[in-house]
């Protein structure tokens, strides 16, 4: 039985989010940080691959069991781009703004704005687990020509959800949290956990 994890990541935001997640089923979560874990490589094309790279580099420095994401954006008319590449689509140094303005004109002049962002968890019980849990959630939407809102980060301005009539960054947080990718992630990975944990 897991009691105990660390999250591949420094992100305090994340740290939170986890945390409070986690708390019920009695799993202590803390920063990879706490260990000097040092940043893992991401070189995999995609999401899984690098979700699993980056959980069991924290789960081998740590010798804890490790969760790990990876997310990002993807547009059907540049193939599945930005991808797992979305936090630098732009190059360094690495920019909200910047990323937004690369796909605005990397979209200039196509119909199809049809978008989707990816949220990938892998957890790891060891470092050399052979059957991590995986758990994916996606949100769709589509990508707008001028950014729209002011909450969120990352894409969030730019993309639309058509039910809402609203971009990302105009939703409030807690309707956003309940709504995304990394949300609909994390309720499949917590239906996973229960399962495993009541097993035990």
């Amino acid at each position: 039985m897991i009691t105990e994890l660390v999250l591949a990541s420094g992100n305090k935001g994340k740290l939170k989010e986890f945390a409070a997640l986690l708390e019920p089923l009695g799993i202590t979560v803390r920063p990879q940080s706490d260990f000097d874990v040092p940043e893992a490589e991401e070189p995999f094309p995609s999401f899984v691959e690098n979700a699993i790279a980056k959980a069991r580099h924290a789960s081998r420095h740590t010798g804890l069991p490790a969760l790990a994401d990876d997310s990002g954006l993807c547009v059907n008319a540049l193939g599945g781009a930005p991808g797992v590449r979305s936090a630098r689509y732009a190059g360094e140094p690495k920019s909200d703004e910047r990323n937004i303005d690369q796909l605005l004109a990397d979209l200039a002049g196509e119909a199809d704005r049809d978008a989707r962002f990816v949220c990938v968890l892998a957890l790891v019980r060891h470092a050399d687990d052979p059957q991590p849990i995986i758990a994916e959630g996606e949100w769709h939407g589509s990508i707008l020509k001028t950014p729209q809102g002011e909450h969120g980060f990352g894409y969030d301005p730019v993309f639309w959800l058509d039910d809402l009539k609203q971009s990302a960054a105009e939703l409030d947080p807690k309707l956003k949290n309940a709504l995304s990718h990394r949300g609909n992630a994390c309720r499949h990975l917590l239906d996973r956990l229960a399962l495993e944990q009541t097993a035990e």
